[in-house]
């Protein structure tokens, strides 16, 4: 079920929640207030959020550390790249499911670009050629016809979900072309390495998130079910800006 654009899912919410932290002074709500995020099932969400972040803590946010000191920048931006573009067919596929047949062209000649020109992918010079990275996923084709979320649910392991992008997840799975082909066990380390990666590329914004949220549960459910909403819809939900900045942090994985 883990293919390349929902590895770094994780990461793109948080650089978001760590924008949305600075411009709202992260004014995260109270646990149990009547805003609860369309989350009843708060007490078993809290209890693997707990479980989540202690992986992050002990397992996964060292290996960063250790891969961010040995690794140079341009080679972890290169590797981001390769695993963005491997996710092409999760994008371009979802992109004509909803209709958008303009910008699902556009994801097939980025693609094209990036694995000729950009060697394999692990550069990016379709973005200097104005054929702009996109972001689908079948969850957001079900939300783009009407399909509602559910209630809020946190996964072990992937983090903040709903019904519907679970569902999603699932679907989306079977558009990861080389898992036909590579045996699963040939692409494990190859998993691994995008991960730790994507965890190097964001270890002070997350820890500045963590510092400054005051339920930091709270702060990572309400980013994400606004960043989600934000996609589905195709709006920015935060100024040009920032938009920005945070596509720019995204182009450096």
């Amino acid at each position: 079920m883990n293919h390349p654009m929902r590895l770094n899912f994780r990461y793109e919410w948080l650089l978001l929640l760590g924008a949305l932290c600075c411009t709202m002074g992260c004014a995260a709500a109270r646990p149990g207030s009547p805003d609860n995020g369309n989350d009843p099932l708060e007490g078993m969400n809290r209890g693997i959020f707990w479980f989540n972040d202690q992986v992050d803590n002990y397992v996964l946010e060292p290996a960063a550390k250790g891969w961010d000191k040995i690794t140079p920048d341009r080679v972890q931006k290169s590797l981001s790249n390769f695993f963005h573009n491997l996710g092409f067919p999760i994008v371009a596929v979802n992109g004509l499911l909803q209709g958008k047949f303009v910008q699902s062209a556009s994801d097939v000649g980025r693609f094209a670009v990036n694995t000729t020109v950009g060697f394999l992918g692990f550069f990016d010079p379709a973005s200097g050629w104005g054929l702009v990275q996109h972001n689908e996923d079948f969850g957001q084709t079900l939300g783009y016809w009407g399909v509602p979320p559910g209630p809020y649910l946190v996964l072990p392991f992937f983090g903040p979900c709903d019904p519907r992008d679970t569902v999603g997840l699932a679907v989306d799975s079977f558009s990861v072309i080389y898992a036909y082909f590579i045996p699963y066990y040939y692409t494990f380390g190859a998993r691994a390495v995008d991960i730790i990666n994507s965890r190097a590329l964001v270890l002070r914004e997350v820890r500045q998130i963590k510092d400054a949220s005051f339920d930091y549960y709270v702060a990572v459910r309400d980013a994400y079910t606004r960043r989600r909403a934000a996609l589905i819809a195709d709006q920015n939900d935060l100024p040009q800006n920032t938009q920005d900045e945070l596509y720019q942090l995204q182009e450096e994985q």
